[in-house]
């Protein structure tokens, strides 16, 4: 049974948000789990840093920080270098996805045998999600689907960003990329050593470029290309 998660929050000019979120984590009541909670700061330039320092009291927080903007990928890694407990938990900074989830994104470990958890937006079967962006569905769902044609998995969202990993699972390989291409590599590097994936339905509530989303169809050409890089690559 998982005793222990830890938590991994790359934030880079997250101040609108990144205090929320760290609160609704330290929040949630997970039984006899204990939480370790590492949140990297990526070169922040907005008061994000400075928000951050107020919570040098609490004990299961670690605060980590790059001196200049290395990307989502280069701030995984820094987090999961640090990551003592049983199962790593990618969380982002911007609220579109929920922390009172984690319960049932555990279930799969627990009662299945699961080495990696996906929260799938498209699974159906979550309360609900807020309608965005029709094209970066389409970005979403073409990526998954050649995604899964070089992996055989059947994923439906390959791109999300709740990604949950036993601890010793994502440390067994290599990650590479600095920016949004690690989430295809990861998945591609933990298929090709034939890791227990599952999928469990999430809400989601997606934000707009107003309200501070950063991906864009840039960040869908490089994961396609990361895609091939990472199927042929040995």
């Amino acid at each position: 049974m998982i005793s222990s998660i830890s938590i991994i929050i790359p934030c880079y000019n997250e101040e609108k948000t990144i205090l929320k979120v760290i609160q609704k984590v330290l929040d949630l009541n997970l039984e006899n789990i204990s939480k370790e909670i590492i949140v990297i700061d990526d070169g922040s330039t907005d008061n994000t840093s400075k928000l951050l320092d107020t919570l040098s009291k609490f004990d299961n927080i670690i605060l980590l920080k790059h001196n200049k903007n290395l990307g989502k990928g280069e701030a995984l890694k820094t987090g999961i270098t640090k990551a003592s407990n049983q199962i790593i938990v990618i969380q982002d900074a911007d609220l579109e996805y929920d922390p009172s989830e984690y319960s049932k994104l555990i279930k799969p470990f627990n009662e299945a045998g699961a080495d990696v958890v996906y929260g799938s937006r498209f699974l159906g079967g979550s309360e609900y999600n807020r309608l965005l962006f029709f094209w970066h569905s389409v970005a979403n769902k073409i990526l998954t689907l050649v995604c899964n044609f070089f992996t055989n998995l059947n994923m439906t969202d390959m791109e999300t960003g709740f990604k949950l990993f036993k601890n010793e699972v994502i440390k067994n390989i290599n990650l590479e990329e600095k920016s949004f291409g690690i989430e295809p590599e990861i998945t591609i590097k933990l298929a090709k050593k034939k890791y227990i994936f599952y999928e469990v339905p999430i809400k989601y509530r997606g934000r707009s470029y107003a309200e501070g989303k950063k991906i864009g169809f840039k960040d869908a050409f490089i994961a396609l290309y990361c895609i091939f890089k990472y199927s042929f690559k040995k």
